[in-house]
């Protein structure tokens, strides 16, 4: 049985990683019973965010405060060792429509690597303190799984921004905040949750699958 999973991604959202790392672990302990396929598509916290980008660590201290800022990186530094990775808050945040344009591209070359370019731009701007609106970055991480067209598109800075907004105009109206799964179109789980938690999920998707 295939079980379809489609995410709403802001790409730079912090919980949007453990959420991803939880949905992976589900996957790996269920993938003998079931085939995935996996799809992201777009959602802007921040559509207005600079392009530019601004410093990260400042940004989080405009936004939370300071003391507030401190507890919560213990806490994410703490979680995204839990998870193998180090949480790095150098670099810049800012706009993430170059980076949406991009993935809603590579969905055309299959969602396997589409998935994959979501992992690498993840790994980019929370564990490398890399700017994910930095159009090497993109180009680098597109070169790294195999996304075919990157150049062309991100040059261009009107193309892609269609399909982008396609994608906004269908889904985002439907949901409040990311991460946000949803499972054969009817399971819906939202923030990072443990992979229990898609687990069941994916039983009830398929419990429905086997009474049709």
């Amino acid at each position: 049985m295939i079980l379809l999973i489609v995410i709403f991604t802001m790409n730079s959202c912090i919980i949007m990683m453990i959420g991803k790392q939880n949905l992976q672990k589900a996957i790996d302990s269920a993938k003998d019973g079931f085939n995935f396929e996996v799809r992201w598509h777009p959602f802007f916290l921040n559509p207005d965010a600079p392009k530019e980008g601004i410093n990260k660590t400042d940004f989080y201290k405009q936004k939370f405060g300071a003391s507030q800022y401190e507890a919560m990186m213990s806490r994410m530094t703490k979680i995204f060792n839990s998870l193998g990775f180090e949480y790095d808050t150098s670099g810049l945040t800012g706009s993430t429509l170059d980076s949406h344009r991009l993935i809603t591209f590579s969905a055309s070359q299959g969602y396997d690597k589409q998935n994959a370019l979501v992992e690498e731009l993840f790994l980019n701007y929370f564990c490398q303190g890399k700017y994910i609106g930095d159009r090497k970055v993109l180009l680098d991480a597109a070169e790294k799984v195999g996304i075919e067209g990157a150049s062309e598109l991100l040059h261009d800075p009107t193309k892609g921004i269609e399909e982008v907004n396609e994608e906004l105009e269908k889904y985002s109206s439907r949901i409040n905040g990311v991460p946000h799964f949803v499972i054969n179109e009817k399971y819906k789980i939202s923030g990072g949750q443990p992979p229990d938690v898609f687990l069941r999920a994916f039983q009830a998707a398929a419990d429905d699958g086997s009474r049709q």
